[in-house]
C-alpha cells in the first residue's frame, strides 16, 4: 500500500495517436468551412415555384483551402428564399429528406434557361462545389476523384451537413462533377459521364431509359412509373421574311457597293447577316436568340479596328488615297448632343470628332494604315496652310483650350487661338496705318514711340517696349502731376471711382489676355514644381519659379498698364480695381462728425517684402501695346504644328479613340431611341458610365477600353435582333392587325427575357409565324419546288417530301422516378437523370438514393 500510495513509485507513459495526416488535415478544413457558413444540420425551404431557379437571386461564398500544397477552392451557391431566411436550419422535422431530395422530384423548375450548370443538370437550390485552384492541376487520376469523395463523404457525416457537396474532376471544360448528400438513413450519389460523341444505342430515349433502369435497380415489379420531361432545340438557319439588317449597297458611292457603307462623317450600325441564328421549340417555349458575330462594317467592327496598334509601312509607292475621297472627307459635316463632358472626347460638330470618324473608315475602307498616315499628313498640311495664310479652323469653339476635352483637341483649339491674335494683331496694324494716313499734323496724343505702322514683322520686335530715353527718366513727380494727354490704353471708367490721390475718374486699362495652355502644359509645369522637393533650398527655388510664372508676369505688366491709363494712380487705386477684397473699406467720421468711407490696404498686403508693392514700386507706365506678349503666338503654332507632324498613325488612334467611343455611344443611342428596348436603355448607361471612367485618365487601360467595345457590341447586336424579330413577326411595315399587339409584346419578351412561352402553341400568332419560318427555311435549304405547297396542304401521303422541321441541334431528355433503393423494403426515395445529346455532346448527369438504414 505504501508503495503505491508513494508519487514517486508512479509511472506515466504517454502514447500520441493524434498526430494528423495530410488527409485528416483537409477534411477538419472541409468540416470547419461548413461550420463556418452553418451549414451543419438540415435545411428548411419552401417548395420551388415556377421559374425560380432562373428569376431568384444567387448567392456566392468561396474560401480557399488546401491538400498538402495542392490549392482547392471551395464555394457555397444558394438561392436565396425571403420566406425562409428567418426559420432555423437546427430544428429539422424529423426523418425529414434533406432539400436536395426534394429538389429532385420538383417539376416546376424544368430545363431553366439561365442557371448554374449544376442547377441545369441536378436542379438542386443550394450545393457546395470543391475544385482545384487557380493554376493547379486536374484532378485526373481515379486514385485522387475516389481520395476526395472519401473525403467529402467522412465531413458530411462528421458535421451532419444536409447540403450537397460535389467535387470537379477531370479537365476543367469538361465540367465533370462527383459528389453526395447525406440525410438522416438516406445518401443521393451524385454521378457524371461525359463523351464527345453519344454511343448509337443512347441516342434514343428507349437506350436512355434502359440506362435509368439498369442504374436504379429497382427491385420491384412492375415498375414504378418514370415522368419523362422533353426538350427538342431547332436552329433556324435561314430566315427568308427579313429586310436587309443594314442599308443596301449604293453602287454609285465612294464605297463601290458595301453592304451597310454610309458616307463620311457617320457610323453604320447593325448585322449584315441575319443576328438571329437559333430558335429552340420544347413543347411551348423559344429559347433566347443568340447573336452571330457581325462580320462586316459596325460600330463594334469599326472601333476594334481603330483600336489596332499601327505598324510603319516602308513601302515608297503611290498614294493610298485619291484626291475624290480626300475632297469627301473634307467636306464632312456631323451633328448631334455633346457627351464629350462625360467622355473627354470632342464636341460632335468638331472637327476632332469628325476626323475620328474619317478616319475609321479610311482605315476601314480606303487602304488601311497607309491611308491613313496619308490622311493625316495632308490635315497637317492643311493645318500648316491656315496658320500661315491666318484661314481660322472651322468646327472648333472660340477661346482658350477646352480642358474637358480630349488633347488633340485641346492642340487644335491652341492653333486656332495663335491664328486669332496674328490676326487681331494684322488688323490693328492695318487699322493703324490707315488713321495715321487720314489724321491731319498736329500734337501726338501718346506718349512718344513707334506707330503702329513702323513696327517690324519680327515677333521679337514687336511689343516691345522701346521708349525714348526722356520717358525713360521720368521721375515718380513727374508722374504724379503727368496731365490727361498722356494718359494710354484706357477702356472704360471703372464706375464712379475716382483716383485717391486726385478727382480723376479710375480708368479700367485695356489689357492683354493670359496666355492659353492645354493639358499636357500644366501636367509639365506641376512635375517640374514636383521634382524639386520639400527640403528649404528647393522651396526656394519653388517660389522664385512660381513668382516668375504667367500669371506673377501678368501681374506686373497689368500695374504697368494700369499706370499709363490713370497717370498719377497709386497702388491702393490698383489694388481697387485688380482685387477688391485687399482693398477693405470702413465707415467712419471725419472732425466734422460726418460720417466718410474710409480704406486700406488688407494686412496680407502690408506684409514686408509683398510681391505687389516691389512691383508698383519698380512700375514704368506702358500701354499693353508696347509691351511684350504674354502669349507668342508664333512659337506657340509652331509647337502646335511640330507635335501634330511628329504623331505616328498608333498614336493618332490613341488620341481618337476616345471620339470613336464618343461616336458610337450616340450612334447606339439614336437607334435605341426607335426601338425602346429597356436592357438597352439600362446598359448604355452603364457603358456609358464606364467609358467615362476610363477616359479620365491620360493613358487608358487598353484591356479595360476592350471590355467597353464588347458591351457597345452586345448592344449593337441586341438592336440588331430586335429589327430582325420585328421584320420577321410581321411587326415594321406600320400596318396593325388583330395580333399586332400580342406579337409586339412575343418580341419585347424575347429580347428582355431567356425564354418565353409561345401562347397557343402552334395554333397561335407567333407560333404559326415561327412554323412558317421553319418551313421556309427547309424549302430554301433542300430547294423544294414551289409545287409541293398544294401536295403539303392536299395529299394523302402522311411523309412530306419537305419536313417542316430540321432534325433537332440537341436534345434534352429528364427521366425522374420515386423507388425504394437497395431493398425492396427500403425506404421509396427520388431518383433522376438528366441527358443532353447533341453533334459534339454526350452528357448524363444522374443523382441517386438510397436507404442507409433499411438495405
Amino acid at each position: 500500500m505504501a508503495a503505491d500510495s508513494d508519487p514517486e513509485s508512479e509511472v506515466f507513459e504517454i502514447t500520441d495517436f493524434t498526430t494528423a495526416s495530410e488527409w485528416e488535415r483537409f477534411i477538419s478544413r472541409v468540416e470547419e468551412v461548413l461550420n463556418d457558413w452553418k451549414l451543419i444540420g438540415s435545411g428548411v425551404g419552401k417548395p420551388l415555384e415556377k421559374g425560380e431557379l432562373t428569376s431568384g437571386s444567387w448567392e456566392e461564398t468561396t474560401q480557399e483551402i488546401s491538400f498538402s500544397d495542392f490549392r482547392f477552392s471551395i464555394t457555397h451557391h444558394c438561392l436565396k428564399q425571403e420566406s425562409a431566411e428567418n426559420e432555423s436550419r437546427d430544428e429539422p422535422e424529423e426523418d425529414a429528406c434533406p432539400l436536395a431530395m426534394q429538389d429532385l422530384l420538383c417539376m416546376n423548375n424544368d430545363f431553366p434557361p439561365r442557371a448554374h450548370c449544376l442547377v441545369r443538370w441536378f436542379g438542386v437550390r443550394e450545393f457546395v462545389v470543391i475544385s482545384p485552384g487557380a493554376n493547379c492541376e486536374a484532378v485526373v487520376s481515379e486514385s485522387k476523384c475516389n481520395l476526395l469523395l472519401s473525403s467529402v463523404s467522412i465531413a458530411l457525416a462528421n458535421t451532419g451537413c444536409q447540403v450537397p457537396l460535389l467535387v470537379q474532376i477531370q479537365q476543367n471544360w469538361r465540367k465533370v462533377y462527383a459528389g453526395e448528400c447525406q440525410g438522416p438513413g438516406v445518401r443521393s450519389d451524385f454521378e457524371m459521364v461525359h463523351l464527345r460523341k453519344a454511343p448509337g444505342q443512347y441516342t434514343h430515349l428507349s437506350g436512355l431509359l434502359d440506362v435509368f433502369k439498369n442504374k436504379i435497380g429497382c427491385p420491384l415489379t412492375p415498375l414504378p412509373p418514370i415522368s419523362i420531361s422533353i426538350r427538342f432545340t431547332f436552329v433556324l438557319q435561314d430566315g427568308q421574311q427579313c429586310s436587309w439588317p443594314q442599308q443596301p449597297p449604293d453602287f454609285d458611292a465612294l464605297l463601290a457597293g458595301e453592304v451597310g457603307g454610309v458616307e463620311f462623317g457617320k457610323l453604320p450600325f447593325g448585322a449584315c447577316e441575319d443576328p438571329i441564328s437559333d430558335i429552340s421549340q420544347a413543347l411551348s417555349k423559344l429559347t433566347e436568340p443568340a447573336a452571330v458575330p457581325i462580320h462586316k462594317l459596325s460600330v463594334s467592327s469599326m472601333m476594334h479596328s481603330a483600336r489596332k496598334r499601327i505598324r510603319r509601312n516602308r513601302r515608297a509607292e503611290e498614294s493610298p488615297l485619291h484626291n475624290h475621297v480626300l475632297n469627301s472627307i473634307l467636306l464632312v459635316r456631323a451633328c448631334w448632343q455633346h457627351l464629350y463632358n462625360q467622355l473627354k472626347s470632342a464636341p460632335s460638330d468638331s472637327l476632332t470628332y469628325r476626323l475620328a470618324l474619317c478616319v475609321c473608315m479610311v482605315n476601314f475602307h480606303h487602304g488601311g494604315v497607309r491611308a491613313v498616315a496619308h490622311l493625316w499628313q495632308e490635315f497637317v498640311l492643311e493645318m500648316r496652310y491656315r496658320w500661315e495664310n491666318n484661314c481660322l479652323i472651322y468646327g472648333l469653339a472660340s477661346g482658350a483650350p477646352d480642358l474637358r476635352c480630349c488633347l488633340l483637341h485641346q492642340k487644335l483649339q491652341m492653333l486656332n487661338c495663335c491664328i486669332e491674335r496674328k490676326r487681331a494683331r494684322d488688323d490693328g496694324r492695318k487699322s493703324g496705318a490707315s488713321d495715321a494716313a487720314r489724321s491731319l499734323p498736329g500734337p501726338a496724343e501718346v506718349s512718344p514711340g513707334k506707330s503702329w505702322d513702323s513696327w517690324s514683322d519680327s515677333e521679337e520686335e514687336f511689343f516691345e517696349c522701346l521708349s525714348d530715353t526722356e520717358e525713360m527718366k521720368e521721375t515718380e513727380s513727374e508722374k504724379k502731376t503727368a496731365s490727361k494727354s498722356k494718359a494710354e490704353g484706357r477702356l472704360q471708367p471703372h464706375g464712379k471711382r475716382t483716383l485717391l490721390n486726385s478727382a480723376e475718374p479710375l480708368y479700367i486699362p485695356v489689357t492683354q489676355e493670359p496666355a492659353p495652355m492645354t493639358e499636357d502644359l500644366l501636367e509639365e509645369q506641376s512635375e517640374v514644381l514636383a521634382k524639386l522637393g520639400t527640403s528649404a533650398e528647393g522651396a526656394h527655388l519653388r517660389a522664385r519659379m512660381q513668382s516668375a510664372s504667367d500669371s506673377n508676369l501678368k501681374l506686373s505688366i497689368d500695374i504697368f498698364i494700369i499706370s499709363a491709363a490713370n497717370p498719377g494712380c497709386c497702388l491702393e487705386d490698383f489694388v481697387r480695381w485688380y482685387s477688391p477684397r485687399d482693398y477693405v473699406e470702413e465707415e467712419g467720421e471725419d472732425e466734422a462728425g460726418q460720417t466718410v468711407i474710409r480704406g486700406d490696404l488688407s494686412a496680407r498686403m502690408k506684409i514686408p517684402g509683398n510681391m505687389w508693392v516691389e512691383a508698383w514700386e519698380t512700375a514704368k507706365a506702358t500701354p499693353a501695346r508696347r509691351q511684350k506678349r504674354l502669349f507668342d503666338d508664333t512659337k506657340e503654332a509652331e509647337k502646335v504644328l511640330h507635335y501634330l507632324s511628329q504623331q505616328k498613325a498608333s498614336d493618332l488612334t490613341r488620341h481618337l479613340m476616345p471620339c470613336v467611343l464618343h461616336a458610337a455611344l450616340l450612334k447606339i443611342k439614336e437607334e435605341e431611341v426607335t426601338e425602346d428596348i429597356a436592357s438597352v436603355r439600362k446598359a448604355l448607361q452603364q457603358v456609358t458610365a464606364h467609358t467615362s471612367k476610363l477616359l479620365r485618365h491620360p493613358n487608358p487601360d487598353f484591356k479595360k477600353l476592350e471590355d467597353v467595345i464588347v458591351q457597345m457590341s452586345a448592344v449593337e447586336a441586341v438592336i440588331a435582333c430586335a429589327r430582325s424579330l420585328k421584320a420577321k413577326f410581321g411587326i415594321t411595315g406600320g400596318q396593325r392587325e388583330d395580333d399586332t399587339d400580342e406579337l409586339e409584346r412575343f418580341v419585347s419578351c424575347l429580347l428582355e427575357e431567356p425564354e418565353v412561352s409561345v401562347v397557343g402553341a402552334g395554333r397561335g400568332p407567333a407560333g404559326n409565324i415561327i412554323h412558317k419560318l421553319f418551313v421556309s427555311s427547309q424549302r430554301a435549304a433542300l430547294l423544294a419546288p414551289l409545287e409541293d405547297e398544294a401536295g403539303r396542304s392536299g395529299g394523302t401521303d402522311d411523309r412530306k417530301a419537305v419536313p417542316d422541321f430540321p432534325p433537332p441541334a440537341g436534345r434534352e431528355v429528364l427521366l425522374r422516378t420515386c423507388v425504394p433503393r437497395p431493398a425492396p423494403y427500403s425506404k421509396a426515395l427520388p431518383q433522376r437523370l438528366f441527358c443532353v445529346l447533341t453533334r459534339d455532346e454526350f452528357r448524363l448527369a444522374g443523382v441517386f438514393s438510397s436507404d442507409t438504414s433499411f438495405f
